[in-house]
């Protein structure tokens, strides 16, 4: 990678100075709230928090923590970035490594459904909490919620969600819910990506919580997004998925989402961090200006 974070110096702040970590959080100059006046473009990486490392054709590209860090750096020093998700790992060594000055950061709260485990729709809250995104001076949290009627672990998912949206709330901060309609096929679960699927999971979503208030949404970019976008009036972000195929599809699927005036960016992951021509720049640079030239 052409910029090489310290690790060195993280580790050795774990081991010597752990209460480093809370300062450096505290002292970490935060988003400014005029940023939401534009459509954001947020990096996310976590991924791996659920055991899901493969990206770019590599089975465990994620795996490697250094690499990771590597690639998040790159990124997040873009012009035109304005966040990142994570679990508290990672976001604990980019802020140690000042990569998340002046960031938008949201916590990944539910990272308990494990691919290809018998539990994997019973996904339990074992990341962040509210507590947690307040203490760590974070802007939200974000929440996976896949609905399979068929899977009795969907309804604790379900409750941990309003849960989550009712303490998220309390404190003033996002509650970023991220749904699917799912269904278990062959042992693994698969996400129906249909617009009438999205609409239907879009309305369980916002109804949780004993306020909407602090709800976004975090969807994917299907067909008829118009009509599935017409489904909710939370302020929505973007998914940017596993990438692979054909790249300037994607691309231009994202830019047509982009003019939907309640679609507010792109909340990308793999597909920047990892993208087909190794590239980070220049993959951020151009969904960075997707983001921007979105007419409002």
């Amino acid at each position: 990678m052409s910029i090489a974070p310290d690790i060195a110096s993280v580790v050795a702040t774990r081991l010597t100075d752990p209460g480093a970590i809370r300062r450096a959080a505290l002292a970490r100059p935060r988003f400014e709230r005029a940023g939401f006046a534009r459509p954001l473009f947020i990096l996310a990486a976590d991924h791996a928090a659920r055991g899901a490392i493969a990206a770019g054709g590599d089975p465990t590209a994620m795996g490697d923590r250094h690499e990771l860090l590597a690639r998040c750096v790159e990124a997040l020093a873009r012009p035109g970035v304005d966040g990142f998700l994570g679990t508290p790992d990672i976001v604990e060594d980019l802020i140690l490594l000042g990569a998340l000055d002046g960031k938008l950061v949201l916590g990944s709260m539910n990272r308990g459904g494990i691919p290809g485990a018998s539990f994997e729709l019973d996904d339990r809250f074992g990341s962040y909490d509210a507590r947690g995104i307040a203490e760590g001076g974070l802007d939200g949290g974000k929440i996976l919620l896949r609905v399979d009627p068929a899977d009795a672990g969907t309804a604790e998912t379900l409750i941990g969600t309003a849960n989550a949206v009712n303490e998220l709330a309390e404190r003033e901060l996002l509650a970023l819910i991220e749904p699917f309609l799912s269904i278990r096929e062959n042992g693994k679960v698969r996400n129906i990506l249909t617009p009438d699927a999205q609409m239907k999971v879009n309305n369980i979503s916002a109804a949780l919580g004993r306020t909407s208030a602090y709800t976004w949404l975090k969807v994917p970019v299907v067909d008829e997004m118009e009509r599935m976008m017409a489904s909710t009036t939370m302020p929505t972000l973007l998914l940017g998925g596993e990438g692979g195929g054909d790249v300037d599809a994607m691309y231009a699927s994202w830019q047509r989402a982009l003019e939907i005036p309640h679609v507010r960016g792109l909340i990308i992951g793999r597909t920047m961090l990892f993208p087909h021509d190794g590239d980070v720049a220049g993959a951020v640079d151009t969904a960075v200006s997707l983001v921007r030239g979105a007419t409002r």
